[in-house]
């Protein structure tokens, strides 16, 4: 009987199967992709890069490399400071970050991301009182030399820098780059390990459309701002200070600069 019932069964016609819906391409990339795979840069990095879903986020913008170091500058007034920055895009920043060179290949670097509003506006505020000292300095870009056009442009510098020194806390994200080590001597000796991570930190900003501003006059008040932020001053030594922030618009432009000849010395000096 088992036998029979097995024949029998394998007489009936099986159901047909529903049609398969065809398989729908992969969404292109708009500008270009990162340089590992998704799979790879979750991997690694234990999530998906913003940039490489199909559904939702930005591309990296499509910047050769000249074009990304030619064109990453300071950006204050065009700083979107209504327009939050998502956790997942400053850890992609980051990521690019710790790939810059380390002195005997040991990552004493850190960043502090400062999200938090009411912490925000009291680091702004201590940038807004060494600001304001640095604005009744001879070194305020301001003063007139003298020189028509090098004051027109100077104008320029220094009617940004003002915007920043009032709206520095008004930034979405601010963050600190710092270095470690076992004491305060140790940290300030590390400096050299952060300098070039925070660099490669705003190249990776400018390729994802977010702007960022080198600063640290702030070192002035160095405690002040580790107190606000729980750094612990003896063992961590504070470097930059950049808001992060989308940037109206993506078109930048390189600064005009020396000509290189001016400024090297083959083989001695």
């Amino acid at each position: 009987m088992v036998g029979a019932d097995r024949n029998s069964r394998r007489g009936r016609a099986r159901p047909a199967k529903a049609p398969r819906a065809p398989e729908q391409p992969p969404a292109p990339f708009v500008l270009r992709e990162l340089a590992i795979s998704p799979q790879a840069f979750h991997s690694r990095f234990g999530h998906t890069p913003i940039l490489a879903r199909k559904n939702g986020g930005m591309t990296l913008l499509g910047l050769d490399a000249d074009q990304l170091l030619s064109t990453t500058r300071a950006v204050r007034k065009r700083l979107d400071l209504e327009r939050p920055v998502p956790d997942e895009l400053i850890r992609e920043c980051v990521a690019m970050a710790l790939q810059a060179p380390s002195g005997s290949n040991v990552v004493t670097m850190r960043f502090v991301v400062v999200r938090d509003e009411a912490k925000r506006q009291a680091v702004g505020q201590v940038y807004r009182e060494v600001y304001a000292g640095y604005k009744a300095s001879p070194y305020y870009p301001g003063r007139s030399t003298g020189d028509a056009d090098r004051d027109r442009v100077q104008g320029r510098v220094a009617s940004s820098a003002d915007f920043l020194g009032d709206h520095m806390g008004d930034a979405p994200v601010l963050v600190l780059g710092c270095t470690a080590g076992p004491d305060r001597a140790s940290a300030e000796a590390g400096l050299g390990n952060i300098l070039p991570g925070m660099w490669s930190f705003m190249l990776a900003a400018r390729a994802r459309g977010l702007g960022t501003a080198w600063t640290s006059m702030h070192r002035a008040r160095e405690r002040d701002v580790a107190e606000i932020l729980g750094i612990p001053y003896e063992t961590v030594a504070q470097a930059v200070l950049t808001p992060l922030a989308y940037t109206k618009g993506t078109t930048f432009h390189p600064a005009e600069r020396p000509d290189p000849n001016s400024v090297i010395h083959w083989d001695s000096w």
